[in-house]
Formats: structure tokens, C-alpha cells, sequence
């Protein structure tokens, strides 16, 4: 008689960077297929930063003091638009627990997914500040700033936000918890990246502000995916 079959072998873990890649082409993919979100997001931040103007007046000294903040200000709030969808979809197909219980690295797959938000989400508005500056007169140090700003400003937003979005899951209005976790979480990052232009314009440098922007993104991208695998955890649980 041949001998009963063992157990079956466990699924080999993905490699860290191979789940990361696959978590963020899903989530990329899906975006895409909800194109009328991503515009959302886009044209939230575009109508903000053309009603300001025609709110203060046309004075170019003016429109000028005030770009930086404003840029940062629609773009926290555009990047709130998106926020719920990150983990929220998963949440009510089911999906997340298939996350939770895949053979790969929770904190890479949830840092693919948070690339995925901030290539859909950040980098457009990043590369519409440009013509946010113009409108608002801006020279071009300072719009330059404004941008460099952003590029490193919005990847740690989306990390705060993710955590905040994976705490929030499940959770009677959620999405006015999660604006609630997040916007005091943000002012510091709000704060140095308008500094970043406003600084230029003085005729100081940006140095210090983009400094500290960058201190904040390395903090997020080592620290972030671990906070929010183990709130992810915590959602699932």
C-alpha cells in the first residue's frame, strides 16, 4: 500500500521588492480603471487654485504671498479625496484579508500600494504646481521651490495618510475621521514646504525647509510601512 501524501508544502515567501512591484501594478491598474477619480482629484485642485485669485483680487504682489500656501493647501486637500479609496475597496471585497494572509511582507505590499497612490494622486499635482505658479505670477526660484517642495512633501502625506486610512477602516464616517487624524498630522509638512518658496522669494534659501521635508520622507518611507501593516493588522483583526 503507498504511503498516505504528507502536508503540503508551504508557498515560498515573495521576495520584499517583488511583492512591492506586484501590490503597486494591481493598485496602479485599478486606478486606471477609474479614471473619473483621478480627474476628481486633478481638477478639485486646479478649481482651487483658480478661485483664490478671483477671492483676493488680481494685485500680482499679492497673488505671489499667498501661492506657496495655497498650492500646499489644495493639494492636502486633493490628496484627502483619494485617501478612502487606499484600503477601503479591499476592505469590503475581501481583498485585504487576502493581503494579510499572502506569502509576502505586509509592509511591502502596503508600501506598493501607497506608490500606487502617490503616482495616481501626488506626482500629478506635483507636476501641475508649475502651472499653478504661473497663474499666480510666481518667478521662477520660487515656483521651482514650490515644486521640489511638493515632490518631496506629497509621498509623506500619502504615508500619514495611509496609516490614518487603516486605522479608520470600518468605522462610521470614516472619511471625516480620517480627515480629522490627518490634517493636524500634516501641518508640519504643510508648513516647511510653503516656507520652501516663501524663503526664495524673501531672498533666502530653500535649503533648510527642503532639508527637513526630505528628513520627513526618509522617516515615512522606512518607518510608514511598518505602521501601517501592523494598523492594517489591527483593521483585519
Amino acid at each position: 500500500m503507498s504511503a498516505a501524501p504528507g502536508p503540503m508544502p508551504a508557498a515560498a515567501p515573495l521576495p520584499a521588492l517583488h511583492a512591492l512591484g506586484l501590490a503597486c501594478r494591481r493598485d496602479l491598474r485599478l486606478a486606471l480603471r477609474s479614471r473619473a477619480e483621478l480627474a476628481l482629484v486633478l481638477v478639485f485642485f486646479l478649481l482651487v487654485m483658480t478661485l483664490f485669485p478671483l477671492g483676493v483680487g488680481p494685485e500680482p504682489a499679492l497673488l505671489a504671498r499667498i501661492a506657496p500656501g495655497i498650492a500646499w493647501v489644495a493639494a492636502l486637500l486633493a490628496s484627502l479625496l483619494s485617501l478612502p479609496r487606499l484600503f477601503a475597496n479591499d476592505h469590503a471585497d475581501g481583498s485585504l484579508e487576502q493581503l494579510v494572509l499572502a506569502p509576502a511582507s505586509l509592509p511591502a505590499l502596503v508600501a506598493g500600494k501607497v506608490l500606487a497612490h502617490w503616482l495616481t494622486t501626488g506626482l500629478p499635482l506635483v507636476l501641475l504646481a508649475p502651472l499653478a505658479a504661473l497663474q499666480f505670477g510666481l518667478a521662477l526660484e520660487p515656483a521651482a521651490a514650490l515644486v521640489a517642495g511638493l515632490a518631496l512633501g506629497t509621498p509623506t502625506l500619502s504615508w500619514l495618510g495611509a496609516v490614518c486610512a487603516a486605522l479608520t477602516l470600518g468605522t462610521r464616517a470614516g472619511g471625516a475621521l480620517l480627515a480629522l487624524l490627518v490634517l493636524p498630522l500634516a501641518v508640519p509638512v504643510l508648513i516647511f514646504g510653503a516656507g520652501a518658496a516663501e524663503a526664495v522669494a524673501g531672498g533666502l534659501g530653500a535649503g533648510a525647509h527642503l532639508s527637513l521635508l526630505g528628513a520627513g520622507l526618509i522617516g515615512s518611507c522606512v518607518l510608514g510601512p511598518f505602521a501601517t501593516a501592523l494598523a492594517v493588522r489591527i483593521a483585519h483583526e
